[in-house]
């Protein structure tokens, strides 16, 4: 397919710059995938779609305040880092910008020598490896010095850190929240709970893809960064026990979702507990293995992501359905409004 395919018009107005004071107070656009019916609704109306039996599956990672600025200490320019994941020895991938200037060797000042990271392998699209040195527990160095890495299209300051993360986040490491659980209080989960609906969690860390946009017109020549993932025993019970009852379930996010349809492609079909590498692209016409419905936010014109809700519900539903956001006026990407798919 052409990445024009996957094109729309978005007023740059209604994209979202702050969060809303009341997390789970944002709207809610339910597209019914049987007869492509939509709805209007307000999240804490998710309650309705829900039944006893079923199960979300929430991403439980943490994002890190993982943009840095810094200054070569040669120099004294201006670098700018986001730690991407972590790898032996204190040393991390990460994304460099202006990558040119981050050359190997390149020693940089974080904090007045808090921290200097020593760049030790150039790699592609602005790729470095750096080593960090610091005195203490590099995580409490990091949440003194660093920012939290807000997508690009996101131009104000965030008051609260917190804002960023979900109510449920736990596993550290990751450089972007999964923003569809954003909307969830931990009043509306145990709502939700006390309806008899499971909450199951897994864990993938956003990285390197999340950054990256399509650049070939062609999709299919398109490649995934790969990110990683966790499943425990625990939850792949949960799930199998799920799906042998009757019962339904429903990733919040595209990274539970990939997470899901990774596992289910590993293992026939089926649930296991996993962890490891993972570069699947989910764009039509893929057939869905895990999941039954979807909670996700609204996504980038052109995206990956656009791409995996279009597989699900298909393309032309997902391009009106937008289209309908639009007229609405509904908030747009991360800190933005939400969209089940049922």
């Amino acid at each position: 397919m052409d990445l024009n395919d996957f094109d729309f018009y978005l007023p740059e107005e209604l994209i979202a710059q702050t969060p809303l004071k009341n997390r789970a107070a944002s709207r809610l656009l339910v597209l019914h995938n049987d007869t492509k019916a939509i709805e209007h609704k307000h999240f804490t109306d998710i309650k309705e779609y829900l039944k006893p039996g079923d199960c979300l599956v929430l991403n439980d990672t943490k994002v890190l305040p993982a943009r840095l600025f810094g200054v070569k200490e040669d120099t004294g320019a201006k670098i700018e880092v986001l730690l991407l994941h972590q790898e032996e020895n204190d040393c991390w991938e990460v994304l460099a910008k202006p990558a040119k200037r981050l050359k190997a060797g390149t020693k940089v000042d974080f904090g007045e020598g808090k921290m200097i990271g020593t760049c030790i392998e150039e790699k592609d699209h602005g790729g470095r490896i750096m080593k960090f040195d610091y005195e203490g527990i590099f995580y409490e160095v990091l949440d003194e010095l660093g920012e939290m890495p807000l997508p690009p299209y996101i131009k104000e300051q965030l008051s609260e850190n917190d804002r960023y993360q979900t109510v449920y986040a736990k596993e550290m490491g990751s450089a972007a929240a999964p923003t569809a659980g954003l909307h969830f209080t931990k009043e509306l989960l145990h709502e939700i709970e006390e309806m008899g609906v499971t909450l199951a969690f897994i864990t993938l860390h956003v990285g390197l893809g999340t950054f990256r946009p399509v650049s070939t017109d062609n999709i299919e020549e398109h490649e995934m960064h790969s990110e990683f993932y966790k499943m425990t025993k625990e939850t792949a019970e949960t799930l199998t026990n799920v799906r042998k009852n009757g019962g339904r379930i429903i990733s919040v996010g595209t990274t539970s979702t990939r997470t899901l349809e990774t596992i289910a492609r590993d293992h026939d079909g089926k649930f296991a507990e996993a962890s490891g590498w993972t570069d699947i692209f989910i764009r039509p016409p893929y057939q869905y293995k895990a999941i039954d419905g979807l909670i996700t936010n609204f996504h980038l014109p052109k995206s990956t992501l656009i791409m995996l809700v279009s597989a699900l519900a298909g393309r032309e539903a997902i391009l009106h359905a937008y289209q309908e956001a639009v007229k609405e006026k509904y908030r747009f990407f991360s800190f933005g409004d939400a969209m089940l798919i049922i």
